[in-house]
């Protein structure tokens, strides 16, 4: 099959446009055959590589892929070959006591697709049955592979964990990135006010038309937390989803008395300094979330399915072309998802 892949840590030069062997379902697996991959900024922090990331090399980056399924592994029931899939790439042992409980994404055998193990850069891959969901014959691949990861990150993160009630002001600091804009999406649909910080006027514009009730542009107004303060009748917001990590100083302050704020990533930085007084003393939350539920992906993909949410795709490059794809997803350039043509 053809894949890019790399050998080594490195800069984007790493990855290698190249054959691979393709891979065989074992007991409960499904090959799925690749149309659509889409970027996450997990890819570049992998191929970059951390102290202590241990992966079998030649490793294939990717976490989010839709396509057909092109053979089943023994024990497999309830799909057939043909059968238009999309992945879900947050994988549970199944056996721990986490999964037993339909917690699988706090598995203590946590797998992320792409991440620890080979993923979707590829025009096959195999996965556990259980972590695919049927599409719709007209449904398309690259919508699909777009939502699979970010909006059920965004959803377990805003419903599960921040339970975002209608009427609640939300804010979320960025807009382009696929979280940011599924979180924008999911607030609108849980009937919140949503106000987004963006990096520059064009993403501004977007955020807008994605349904944002207002935008503070931060490359005008660097203390965003007090015009944030100022948008809101000097309240403060309910809930801030901050993706960043370095920007928690100003998300805190941005926050009402009781307030919660919500991370899945950092973006930003992993180590970052916060003012514990704002949070004993407004009474805030933290509350920190990774990927969703094999329920909550299903809860999720259908609303994408009904056309209630919808992935917003930035930019398709040819699989062969995914060092300029991540190029362009690290340096933000993107609003919405890449996505690669399998």
């Amino acid at each position: 099959m053809k894949t890019t892949l790399f050998h080594q840590h490195g800069g984007p030069e790493v990855l290698e446009y190249t054959d691979f062997p393709t891979p065989e379902p074992k007991v409960g697996e499904v090959l799925v055959r690749i149309h659509a991959a889409a970027l996450n900024r997990m890819d570049v922090f992998v191929r970059n590589g951390w102290p202590g990331l241990k992966l079998e090399l030649p490793h294939i980056n990717g976490a989010d892929g839709a396509g057909e399924i092109a053979a089943l592994g023994s024990d497999v029931s309830g799909f057939s070959t043909g059968e238009r899939v999309v992945i879900n790439p947050n994988f549970g042992c199944g056996t721990c006591e986490f999964c037993l409980n339909e917690q699988d994404n706090m598995c203590s055998n946590w797998h992320l697709l792409g991440e620890s193990i080979r993923g979707t850069y590829a025009e096959f891959v195999c996965v556990p049955a259980r972590q695919l969901y049927k599409l719709p014959m007209d449904f398309d691949f690259h919508q699909a592979a777009a939502a699979a990861l970010v909006y059920q990150t965004a959803w377990h993160s805003m419903v599960k964990r921040g339970a975002v009630k209608a009427g609640e002001t939300v804010a979320i600091v960025g807009a382009g990135g696929g979280v940011n804009s599924a979180s924008i999406q999911i607030a609108k649909y849980l009937g919140a006010r949503v106000v987004v910080i963006s990096s520059n006027s064009d993403k501004a514009v977007q955020a807008e038309a994605l349904g944002a009730d207002v935008v503070i542009d931060r490359s005008k107004n660097e203390d965003w937390s007090k015009a944030l303060f100022i948008a809101t009748e000097k309240r403060g917001v309910d809930m801030v989803v901050d993706n960043v990590g370095t920007t928690f100083p100003l998300s805190l302050r941005a926050l009402r008395k009781g307030g919660r704020l919500l991370t899945v990533g950092n973006s930003g930085a992993p180590r970052f300094e916060i003012d514990n007084r704002f949070i004993f003393a407004k009474h805030l939350s933290i509350l920190g979330s990774t990927m969703s539920t094999l329920a909550d992906f299903r809860e999720v993909m259908d609303l994408v399915i009904a056309g209630k949410l919808k992935p917003i795709i930035d930019r398709t490059y040819p699989l062969k072309d995914a060092a300029s794809a991540q190029e362009r997803l690290w340096l933000g350039e993107n609003f919405g998802k890449i996505t690669l043509q399998t």
